[in-house]
């Protein structure tokens, strides 16, 4: 049996024209989609906002800067039929290639070679069959209005 633990982890919220990028994954054991910025789990000795230029580089390929914290999150979840648990620390950061921002979806790769196809979102893309995860996100997002 496998240890639980909490895990740390940074997602980064990039917005445009009222719009979010996300990962789209499937939960086969809910049957449901589910939505989740970029991002992914900080390493031991590095710092979250390393973490998220880190990740951004990695799964994308892209560069990063104006890196801010906008808040942190508690999520408690079941996903796939397990329990997890993570701290989320959500940033907000830029590309420095503008011309990202013009495309309809980003290609990606998750870190077990799994390609992905990241999209920017509004709102209305996330409903209670079809959240936006982690728990609270929208409504930080709502908070900052960076999401309607």
């Amino acid at each position: 049996m496998s240890q639980k633990h909490i895990r740390p982890i940074a997602i980064c919220i990039f917005h445009h024209r009222g719009k979010i990028l996300v990962n789209h994954f499937y939960d086969d054991a809910k049957q449901q989609t589910l939505h989740r910025p970029i991002g992914g789990g900080i390493e031991f000795g590095e710092r979250s906002s390393d973490a998220i230029v880190r990740e951004v580089q990695e799964e994308m390929g892209l560069t990063i800067h104006a890196v801010r914290l906008l808040g942190t999150l508690e999520s408690i979840f079941i996903y796939a039929g397990k329990p997890g648990h993570e701290i989320v620390q959500v940033y907000d950061a830029k590309f420095d290639d503008v011309l990202v921002y013009e495309k309809l979806w980003l290609d990606g790769q998750e870190s077990d070679g799994a390609p992905f196809k990241a999209k920017w979102c509004d709102s209305t893309d996330f409903s209670p069959e079809s959240p936006l995860v982690p728990e609270g996100l929208h409504d930080l997002l709502k908070s900052l209005s960076l999401l309607n």
